[in-house]
């Protein structure tokens, strides 16, 4: 099974090189195109043989687990290895029209591929060291793309986001240590034996409580979100589609995966203190975002708050929770890259993302409304589109939990999301522009209008397939959860043997 976990990993690094040989030729722009294509086949194919064996692991350079480099995929994995890959290959369509020459000689091509295998490889490892080099690895590579063009604003908004994550750097490798020398193990299926045979089980939990602090800052949950708005609107369009749906994501990914496998001896603390830091995420993104009128600093809000659902199951901890958490992450990767895409096109048709400054795309685009509607409808919940299922599991979970106050937190924030996507729906696409332009998208040229909406279209077309049909990806959430909750086969497929033995 190693070139099938291995392949999805080299594709986008293999992608950067080309991409950055050739990033004063034009070649370099469909070779970003093609790389992608390839990794969502090689996603594809991960998929399938995880759907098949349930968890697959490979050993890389013949060392054996608990000491060698292990790539790992269960059902949480693979997935998000496959939806990382339908993310990557439509920002770098979008990229195609939305990407300057300039900017491509400065790298761009090669950047956006580091990034994607760094969450690639995030997915997969199987190890926290691996998955502290892929943090870094996304973080190198998506500073270059925040700041790629120089602007003061970029620069401003870079150095925060940087300084930050820095800091959640130091944290991590501090509770990294500090695991290590009380196990011997940084092998994450190893450490699911060894963690809760430790005498000193309250260092244990001190070491946890640093582990949340470091991936919270990652998923940029309250009170540590502050460098997300600071920094997400300030990039190019293309950038902030594939930050906005992927990288706090791996921060989330981190939590589920450390606070199921290892961290899960003293959930009625842990997990009381997640389920506080989730109510005040969705609160406070939720009131920050109503609060804006830019259309990519409303979203960049918006990506904190949905953050805060996803937190949500997790500190449930039960098997309908973290079903709802894993659909929850699924759904928004699409709705949310697909938002910042489209406010790419609104900008190009009306000349600004302010709401104070457009108006009247609805009347002369009718198309990109339509395009809208679906990601923000989905986004605030309404039905039979994604996110109305991703809501309802949630909440009918805290309702069998008895979390009555949880469940009115996620209500609420879902009305007053729908408050915040009206407000860019009546602005923007129905009040006449304050100028008396009319917005168009025939300013673009055909080729680049076609590289702009078809991506759009198409993570417009998963978000309608997934609420129409929520039946199948639920029931793969809920298998998703069981082995969440239920490690023994991913430890088995990990170290060779049956956990305990």
């Amino acid at each position: 099974m190693s070139w099938v976990l291995a392949t999805p990993l080299a594709l986008p690094f293999l992608t950067a090189v080309l991409a950055f040989l050739f990033r004063r030729h034009p070649a370099g722009r469909m070779i970003s195109v093609l790389g992608n294509a390839a990794l969502l086949v090689a996603a594809v194919v991960l998929m399938a043989e995880t759907l098949d064996r349930g968890v697959i692991a490979a050993q890389m350079g013949g060392w054996g687990a608990p000491f060698g480099i292990t790539l790992v995929a269960d059902y949480l994995g693979a997935v998000m290895v496959v939806i990382t890959a339908i993310t990557a290959l439509a920002v770098a369509v979008y990229a195609l029209a939305d990407i300057d020459e300039r900017k491509e000689y400065l790298g761009y091509h090669a950047l956006f591929n580091v990034l994607i295998g760094g969450v690639v490889g995030a997915f997969i490892t199987g190890d926290l060291f691996n998955l502290y080099v892929w943090f870094e690895v996304m973080l190198i590579s998506s500073f270059g793309l925040l700041v790629l063009g120089g602007s003061k604003e970029q620069i401003d908004g870079g150095v925060k986001y940087v300084t930050l994550n820095l800091v959640s750097t130091i944290l991590f490798l501090s509770g990294v240590g500090l695991l290590y020398g009380m196990t011997g193990t940084l092998n994450m299926a190893d450490l699911a034996r060894t963690v809760p045979t430790l005498e000193n089980q309250g260092l244990v939990t001190v070491v946890a409580m640093m582990f949340m602090i470091a991936f919270g800052v990652k998923a940029a949950v309250f009170p540590l979100f502050f460098w997300l708005p600071a920094a997400y609107h300030t990039p190019a369009f293309s950038v902030s589609a594939v930050f906005a749906g992927l990288l706090t994501k791996v921060g989330v990914y981190a939590l589920m995966r450390m606070f199921t496998l290892v961290f899960n001896g003293d959930t009625e603390f842990t997990h009381t203190i997640l389920l506080w830091v989730a109510a005040l995420t969705m609160i406070t993104g939720v009131l920050g975002a109503a609060a804006q009128n830019d259309i990519r600093k409303i979203l960049s809000f918006h990506i904190v708050s949905q953050i805060g659902y996803m937190i949500m199951g997790l500190a449930l901890f039960t098997p309908l929770a973290i079903a709802g958490a894993v659909f929850y992450l699924v759904h928004h990767i699409v709705v949310k890259a697909n938002l910042f895409l489209i406010a790419g096109v609104a900008q190009r048709a009306a000349g600004s993302t302010d709401l104070a400054r457009i108006g009247g795309l609805y009347t002369s685009a009718p198309i990109l409304a339509i395009l809208f509607l679906i990601p923000a409808f989905s986004l605030a919940g309404f039905p039979p589109l994604s996110g109305f299922w991703a809501k309802y599991v949630l909440v009918a979970a805290a309702l069998d939990a008895e979390g009555w106050i949880i469940a009115a937190v996620a209500l609420v924030v879902g009305l007053l999301t729908i408050y915040s996507m009206t407000k860019i729906w009546a602005e923007a696409f129905w009040k006449a522009h304050p100028d008396g332009l009319e917005p168009t998208l025939y300013r673009i040229g055909q080729p680049a209008r076609n590289h702009l909406l078809w991506p759009i279209a198409g993570l417009a077309t998963l978000t309608i397939i997934i609420g129409f049909y929520p039946e199948p990806f639920i029931a793969f959430a809920e298998t998703s959860a069981a082995q969440l909750l239920d490690p023994s086969g991913y430890i088995e497929a990990v170290l060779g043997v049956e956990e305990g033995a």
